[in-house]
């Protein structure tokens, strides 16, 4: 509004300034004065009332022209209010701004009436009407200077809207890229506290076995006791490292793949000795063809079975047998434990869900469906606890 002031005295000036053209007294010199007030009056609040005020300005140019009020310097903001209406009014506002400078040119040269002054012979001179087509391009260049200031607002707006829209991009990009943010670590963070689980929960239970038996055959076999000692001692050591690994993603996010361990199917054997010096009797078996396999159903395939066994051993009882078996398929790979255990089917699934930092199966069903593989759990016929998953491959060349 400040700035409209500003423009509004210049024309508030303009049309004040003294005009030969009018009568020195009158009413028409009153109307020419109080167009000159209002015309400026209106332009302060244009931007505030745009409806408004162009719908006021174009009744008053109307009522000029019928009055015979001849335009003055205040007619200039006509032109402002043509700008006004097609840059910041309604639909309706803009097209009445562009009839109304449309409708200018006709209307002031018809109120004008201007006649061309015709030589006839050497010293005689007419006053006669413009043709036809000359007042049609009178009235044409009367009326583009309001065209023009229409179309400047009209651009105006376009731009606007343009630049708002972008502003509307680039805040609903940043908003999904901050939600992406936030998804990819959630994700980050359920990984990191499955392989924690996974870590803690085998290494533990294995400590826990080997603890138990050292302290049982402590007195009557101290060279047993010395071996189960140190199994533990290399067992909380792995621990130890992977662990260290798994806080190293934390604290550097740019190096995860450098610190993530990533066993796959070559290190069961590995695994599955570490379970049998644990106590646990298992068989492991292999069919098909074996090959390279993505990092991602590798390291599932290997979870999947190190948190099984460790459920066995928790809750499989004594004297307990387990089986794994790894079947190379031609489009997946199907991944079995089994066990002949003697864990009820409710005491099972709530252990397994629920136990340690409160993943186990769940974590299972995580790391399968991650890649859009299916998991089946449940009692096995004749005893005992069986989980069976199976990964899609892509075909082997």
């Amino acid at each position: 509004m400040v700035v409209d002031a500003a423009w509004a005295a210049i024309v508030l000036v303009l049309g004040l300034l003294p005009n030969d053209n009018l009568p020195d007294d009158g009413w028409r010199l009153d109307a020419d004065i109080l167009v000159a007030l209002l015309l400026p009056a209106l332009m302060v609040f244009r931007r505030r009332y745009p409806d408004v005020t162009v719908a006021a300005a174009t009744g008053l140019g109307v009522s000029q022209v019928l009055a015979d009020v001849e335009p003055g310097g205040s007619s200039i903001a006509y032109l402002v209010f043509a700008y006004t209406g097609a840059a910041f009014g309604q639909k309706w506002t803009s097209r009445l701004a562009l009839t109304a400078g449309l409708s200018a040119g006709p209307l002031v040269f018809w109120q004008m009436n201007p006649m061309k002054t015709v030589r006839e012979s050497a010293d005689h001179y007419v006053s006669r009407p413009y043709a036809v087509g000359e007042a049609a391009l009178i009235m044409l260049l009367m009326s583009t200077p309001f065209i023009l200031c229409w179309a400047w607002g009209r651009l105006t707006r376009v731009r606007r809207a343009y630049l708002t829209e972008l502003e509307d991009r680039a805040a609903r990009l940043e908003r999904e890229r901050d939600a992406q943010a936030k998804v990819a670590v959630a994700a980050e963070r359920a990984r990191i506290a499955r392989e924690l689980h996974d870590v803690v929960a085998h290494n533990v239970s294995v400590m826990i076995v080997q603890a138990d038996g050292a302290a049982y055959v402590l007195d009557n076999s101290p060279q047993q006791a010395k071996e189960a000692l140190g199994t533990i001692a290399s067992t909380g050591r792995q621990a130890l490292v992977e662990m260290r690994r798994l806080l190293g993603v934390l604290r550097t996010a740019g190096t995860a793949e450098e610190y993530v361990p990533q066993p796959g199917v070559e290190e069961l054997p590995e695994l599955l000795e570490q379970v049998r010096t644990a106590g646990l009797q298992v068989d492991y078996a292999t069919s098909g063809h074996p090959r390279e396999l993505p990092r991602g159903v590798e390291l599932t395939v290997y979870r999947i079975v190190q948190e099984a066994l460790t459920n066995v051993r928790k809750h499989g009882g004594p004297d307990v047998h387990a089986r794994v078996a790894v079947d190379f398929g031609e489009r997946e790979l199907a991944v079995l434990v089994e066990d002949d255990g003697r864990g009820s089917t409710d005491e099972q699934l709530a252990a397994g869900g629920q136990d340690g930092l409160g993943h186990g199966l769940i974590g299972m069903r995580e790391r399968v469906g991650m890649v859009s593989g299916s998991l089946d759990v449940g009692p096995r016929p004749g005893g005992g606890f069986r989980i069976r998953a199976v990964l899609p491959l892509k075909a082997a060349h």
